[in-house]
């Protein structure tokens, strides 16, 4: 069984691609890179095709992660098909995921930070007009919020069999 993972924000450069980023290098410590895959989008399309903000990639190279290789695309009706799991960074996000949502989708369309048990914050802030530190606070978050998404994956998915 294969699982797969999409993590979603605005333009795709900046919070998405770190999730992910951090959530693969997660799974290949755990030797699950091949069951769980993942992969990033935005909703909105002004940065298709564009690598990570370099904020974004030096923010995660500090920790050990690269996201260098990472382009940024926009969400597609197609990925309620293909995906088990949608994780937004934000509320706005959601909505607007949730607006072209079909009603036959049978995964998991969320917030990311729901997955997250060590923090009051709902949602993934927009680091792209602030500071280093803004993005140092996205990993903070996403790492967390990886923790609780890979035992629900193990949970729904992998335990079974």
């Amino acid at each position: 069984m294969t699982v797969k993972v999409l993590f979603v924000c605005l333009g795709n450069i900046c919070r998405s691609p770190t999730a992910e980023g951090l959530f693969k290098a997660r799974l290949k410590a755990q030797g699950l890179e091949d069951v769980v895959l993942t992969d990033s989008a935005g909703t909105a399309g002004w940065h298709v095709g564009k690598a990570p903000d370099d904020r974004a990639i030096a923010a995660a190279a500090e920790r050990g992660i690269d996201i260098s290789s990472l382009r940024a695309r926009q969400v597609t009706g197609a990925d309620f098909t293909e995906f088990d799991y949608i994780v937004a960074m934000d509320d706005a996000n959601l909505v607007d995921l949730n607006s072209f949502r079909p009603n036959d989708f049978a995964g998991r369309c969320c917030l990311y930070l729901d997955f997250a048990a060590n923090t009051a914050e709902h949602e993934v802030p927009d680091p792209y007009y602030g500071g280093a530190e803004g993005f140092a606070h996205v990993l903070d978050l996403v790492e967390q919020a990886a923790t609780g998404l890979l035992e629900d994956i193990q949970k729904r998915h992998l335990a079974r069999g």
